[in-house]
């Protein structure tokens, strides 16, 4: 089989599809990755079929288990060497993409990342606490999402300010966690808990998806800054 076949097969065990345009894409993104890894750390994931696993699939997953409106205007929160949203722009084109990190020198990949793939995403270097006080990305977005980042008390508090009212904060995290823990922050943040999904990408690689919805706008007083939001959880 050739690395398509198996890649294709990957996906449509996991409900997905994968053309041959899609992959070659996936494959630039994955060579430029661990090309620039090794100058600048972005991840300790490194050899080609796992990266395609653990970064590529589970970050398109999401557009499976978690409706994204055609068009939708989507926000990455601590986006690292972006994840989810890069692969996501890939698979579904129509989505307008900001990729937000507080790292410059992920900022400056991320940038020509895009321009290699030729894709429109915006790439911001910036603290989430300070940019989601911003008017420009206030409650601005269908979508905001963000990768095992932190604990989803925290994670609440820096994603949530981003999304309209009636729009999605989906968190993809490992399999140790549960809105349990969470329920006061996306309470206090305006949001509901919408679904808890688990998954396995292969073998026994658990993941969860959790899914908040936006019910109600975000008091002015939310974010706090970084110290209050990681000393005294929501």
């Amino acid at each position: 089989m050739t690395d398509f076949d198996v890649c294709k097969s990957l996906f449509e065990n996991n409900g997905l599809e994968l053309s041959k345009p899609l992959h070659e894409k996936l494959e630039i993104y994955s060579d430029f990755l661990r090309e620039y890894n090794q100058k600048v750390n972005l991840t300790a994931i490194t050899e080609p079929y796992e990266i395609m696993t653990k970064h590529f699939l589970d970050s398109i997953l999401l557009s499976r288990y978690c409706e994204i409106p055609e068009g939708a205007r989507l926000i990455d929160v601590g986006t690292g060497a972006g994840f989810p949203s890069v692969p996501l722009k890939l698979y579904r084109p129509d989505l307008k993409i900001t990729l937000l990190d507080s790292l410059n020198k992920r900022i400056v990949f991320l940038r020509e990342l895009c321009q290699r793939l030729d894709i429109d995403c915006e790439a911001v270097h910036g603290r989430a606490e300070e940019l989601g006080r911003d008017e420009d990305y206030r409650e601005r977005f269908d979508i905001a999402t963000a990768r095992a980042v932190a604990a989803m008390p925290v994670l609440c508090e820096y994603c949530m300010p981003f999304v309209k009212k009636g729009g999605k904060f989906a968190a993809m995290k490992g399999p140790n966690e549960s809105f349990k823990a969470a329920g006061n922050a996306v309470k206090v943040l305006g949001g509901e808990c919408e679904n808890e999904i688990s998954y396995t990408l292969s073998g026994n690689d658990e993941r969860k998806l959790f899914i908040v919805k936006k019910i109600s706008h975000v008091a002015a007083k939310y974010p706090r800054n970084s110290g209050q939001i990681k000393n005294k959880p929501l």
